[in-house]
């Protein structure tokens, strides 16, 4: 299944991550773009969403330098422009590889399309990696790891009943029971002309 591959990507991202864990260490993408295109996004795409993670992890520091804040946020905020990107280039994927599929007459839509499903997905990776660092923390208290087990578990539960959907939809697609419509996300703040304080700064 698509999302077997999928997950199994995802958890290797973060463990490789989590070899040297600093968000300013470079990136080197496993999967090349010319053979193995859909593994080449889903391992790009889990790096942008694990290193915007520890972003969020190092801006919620009260410590922190307000400079330093600023700085963060405008890299949080190119990351999320980023993790916006590849969530269109894997529906560009998905668009191209069933361009041939011709809906039925009863063909419905999804309420979101598979890339932003995997976007989910791959949050859900990071949700379980660092649930289980705190369920298994040395220097946690037993009440603190009983209360993340149980948060593991539904997440697990949770990553299972994701897979099944997407898979799910991705048949249904293929079958022409389901029908594929992207909306790009047409993000205002980051356009000069959209974003009236950019705009003013002209």
């Amino acid at each position: 299944m698509f999302t077997d591959i999928a997950n199994k990507i995802f958890q290797d991202v973060i463990a490789t991550y989590h070899i040297t864990n600093t968000v300013d260490q470079p990136f080197t993408n496993k999967y090349d773009k010319s053979t193995n295109l859909l593994e080449h996004l889903l391992y790009r795409k889990c790096w942008i969403d694990t290193v915007q993670w520890h972003y969020e992890d190092i801006i919620r520091d009260p410590q922190i330098d307000p400079v330093a804040a600023l700085t963060l946020k405008r890299q949080i905020d190119a990351s999320n422009q980023d993790r916006t990107d590849m969530v269109e280039y894997i529906d560009s994927y998905f668009l191209e590889k069933y361009k041939e599929v011709t809906p039925k007459s009863d063909a419905t839509i999804n309420t979101e399309s598979p890339a932003w499903g995997i976007d989910r997905l791959s949050i859900l990776a990071l949700k379980v990696y660092h649930m289980e660092e705190e369920a298994t923390r040395a220097d946690a208290t037993a009440a603190h790891k009983a209360a993340c087990q149980t948060k593991l578990d539904i997440l697990l539960e949770q990553r299972v009943d994701l897979s099944t959907a997407i898979d799910t939809l991705l048949s249904d697609i293929e079958k022409g029971d389901k029908y594929m419509k992207v909306y790009k996300q047409m993000k205002m703040y980051n356009d000069d002309e959209l974003n009236p304080v950019l705009r003013n700064q002209k």
